[in-house]
């Protein structure tokens, strides 16, 4: 290593530490501030379980069920309509795009109104979850360290990187978790620039969190081990059911959003209409109010709920989380899907004690069936059976939900795709399923690669004029159009040689392949399989006219750029 590369190695691991330490501190106290503003909302406005047990006025808990959440989702309808650019909730998607096609993320300020959609959604007790938005929150956090000129490869994917790790690790008090999160779910492969910044930002948030805020877990519980071998097999059914059930809560969703915008109702009221149908449903069941976490910590304690109970959140939740999620709340799906995987698995075992088969205890198949629903839905199996250990530090229940995460998987994989975030993704026009430089491919545009260097010829011209252009040009090929710039075809050298009383028109070849507007580079790639010539001509799909041409040398040259981009962006060292 030259002194040099020595000192830009130094320089480079001094700045991404630091900014991997600053990043863990502000994203943390953001996200602890995020859960207390939300939790503040829920105890004013009369969500939580236990300021409703406080209320000695039927009348006004009543009302208060029911205009909450609708006048909360007419404030998040007012604040993405007039305040937002994009109009709609950010969340992991969008960080992921960021991240995978190497575009910034939106606007600060549409970020901050997101979360302060967010906040309200909440707060009101929408049916929708808060680590999404955590998640937004600590890409926010990262996208202002872009801004700085720090001369350092990738700076904006490992900046968001560290963010999202951050805040993962503050929410569940699970800083291996974190950083795999980021890894597998927003980088999507293990870069060791990377690794190094994200493991110091989520350490740091753990730290922050858990340490100096002494945050509570997510839930506690009690388990001794799996008692019979035979329950492995249930497990890995648990996870197949799992499974299913997750697919369909995913295509529910985005059915809802597909339909949404045919509803006969502006936008700016859409959140409201689904506030006011959970205000409604919350007066036979409240629980389906807000994020859930007493349910999700009662669920594991046997005789908390009964069966009819449990069956009746599971459908109400999947149902109203679509709803709110697809008419414009802001929120995740990660908080939602923890608690019905919860509910179920406590159901289902409910079900296996009414066989009499004996069996570990409700523990192991809530906790089993909760990750084996989530980590398809979000694409992080790894960072589900991570959580669940540094959660729980209990290695026998690790390996139980170990074996109905990757049964959940395999199964989703097939009936759905990755992840909810994938799908989402592929609705927007970046597929991320055949590969990353594919998607990276299909972004770029023909019209943003060398265009204007080719020879044009008018279809009236004489031969002996196209000989000497190709003569002076030096090129071997032109593109044939009349007075108007309309595209008639390519006429070759090969075609006029020794051609005297032919025309033009008669001598160009118009079948030559061709792109349009809308072609993509990978698109040209794969249309120049087989191809034989020097220029493929770009024409307007709507009238015809010649917009340039391109030399399959340059197509293969950006194609090499970017694919070289993505190889380094995943080998290259601190």
């Amino acid at each position: 290593m030259t002194k040099r590369a020595f000192h830009r190695a130094i320089y480079r691991f001094t700045v991404l530490t630091i900014m991997a330490l600053v990043l863990g501190i502000v994203v943390s106290l953001a996200a602890i501030a995020f859960i207390e503003c939300v939790s503040w909302l829920n105890e004013v406005l009369l969500i939580s379980p236990k300021s409703r047990i406080m209320i000695q006025q039927p009348i006004l808990l009543t009302a208060a069920t029911i205009l909450v959440p609708m006048l909360g989702g007419l404030l998040v309808g007012i604040l993405f309509q007039h305040y937002s650019a994009e109009k709609r909730p950010l969340g992991p998607p969008d960080a992921i795009r960021s991240v995978q096609i190497r575009v910034p993320l939106p606007s600060v300020r549409s970020g901050l109104v997101s979360t302060m959609a967010s906040i309200v959604s909440l707060g009101c007790g929408a049916s929708v979850g808060q680590y999404g938005p955590m998640v937004y929150l600590g890409a926010i956090a990262s996208s202002l360290v872009t801004r700085l000129n720090l001369q350092i490869p990738n700076l904006r994917t490992i900046a968001i990187a560290c963010g999202v790790a951050a805040a993962i690790s503050t929410a569940f008090n699970a800083p291996i978790a974190g950083l795999v999160f980021a890894h597998e779910v927003i980088l999507r492969h293990y870069s060791l620039q990377a690794f190094a910044p994200t493991t110091v930002a989520s350490a740091t948030a753990y730290v922050i969190a858990n340490v100096i805020f002494e945050r509570p877990p997510l839930f506690l519980v009690e388990f001794s081990g799996v008692e019979y071998s035979y329950e492995f097999a249930i497990f890995a059914l648990l996870g197949i059911v799992c499974a299913i059930l997750a697919v369909s809560f995913m295509r529910l969703t985005l059915k809802v959003i597909q339909l949404a915008p045919k509803l006969k109702l502006p936008a700016i009221f859409r959140p409201a209409l689904a506030g006011l149908i959970v205000g409604l449903v919350a007066l036979e069941l409240p629980d389906v109010l807000g994020v859930g976490q007493e349910v999700l910590r009662f669920a594991t304690i046997e005789g908390a709920f009964d069966s009819w109970e449990m069956l009746l959140l599971v459908f109400a939740k999947i149902g109203l989380t679509a709803l709110c999620i697809g008419l414009g709340f802001a929120g995740g799906i990660f908080s939602p899907s923890l608690l019905i995987g919860i509910l179920f698995g406590a159901l289902f075992w409910t079900i296996l004690e009414l066989t009499g088969l004996p069996n570990s205890g409700i523990v192991v198949y809530a906790i089993c069936a909760m990750t084996a629903l989530t980590s398809p839905i979000i694409g992080a199996p790894l960072t589900m059976i991570l959580i669940i250990f540094e959660l729980t530090r209990n290695y026998d229940l690790t390996i139980a939900t170990m074996v109905a995460i990757v049964f959940a998987n395999l199964a989703a994989f097939r009936l759905f795709g990755r992840s909810m975030f994938d799908v989402i993704l592929a609705n927007s026009g970046i597929n991320l399923s055949a590969g990353r430089d594919q998607a990276m491919l299909e972004q770029v545009s023909i019209l943003d690669l060398p265009i204007n260097d080719y020879v044009r010829m008018d279809v009236d011209d004489q031969i002996s004029t196209a000989i000497q252009v190709f003569k002076n040009s030096n090129r071997s090929e032109a593109a044939v159009t009349d007075l108007n710039g309309t595209y008639w075809g390519v006429l070759r050298l090969l075609d006029v040689l020794d051609q005297t009383d032919q025309k033009i028109s008669e001598l160009m070849h118009k079948d030559w392949s061709q792109f349009d507007e809308n072609t993509s580079l990978w698109k040209a790639m794969y249309t120049i399989e087989g191809f034989i010539g020097e220029a493929i001509p770009i024409v307007s799909s709507r009238d015809g006219e010649l917009l340039g041409m391109i030399t399959e040398a340059d197509l293969i040259a950006a194609y090499m750029k970017i694919s070289h981009d993505i190889r380094d962006e995943e080998n290259e060292a601190v």
